[in-house]
């Protein structure tokens, strides 16, 4: 069984930053990509950030200049910075990673998903 739990959500202004975290937990082997998508409803869903276990990151488009994503592998962690937010950033935002667990089956998995509103 593995879980991811994410934290760090919540209501913002435009303009501020907020500091999205989500770790994994359970029978783990390994980690390999992880990453960050968002929906609002009504919407698809969209793919915000990525990082290999290499560490290598890919973006959105949209928020390219202003995302970050990163990872503590120590911690089986991956992060999301958000600065210069805007309202339409808001969505529930979902970490995904790309699970090895110590049976070695290979699988990806989804947080719950975590709140994030930018408004004045």
């Amino acid at each position: 069984q593995v879980q991811l739990v994410e934290s760090g959500g919540g209501l913002v202004q435009p303009g501020g930053s907020l500091r999205l975290s989500c770790a994994a937990s359970g029978s783990i082997f390994s980690i390999n990509a992880m990453g960050w998508d968002r929906q609002v409803p009504g919407k698809q869903r969209e793919l915000v950030a990525g990082i290999t276990d290499g560490g290598s990151t890919n973006y959105a488009d949209s928020v390219k200049g202003r995302f970050t994503i990163s990872r503590d592998n120590a911690k089986n962690t991956v992060y999301l910075q958000m600065n210069s937010l805007k309202p339409e950033d808001t969505a529930v935002y979902y970490c995904n990673a790309d699970i090895t667990n110590t049976a070695r089956a290979r699988f990806p998995a989804w947080g719950q998903g975590t709140q994030v509103t930018v408004s004045s």
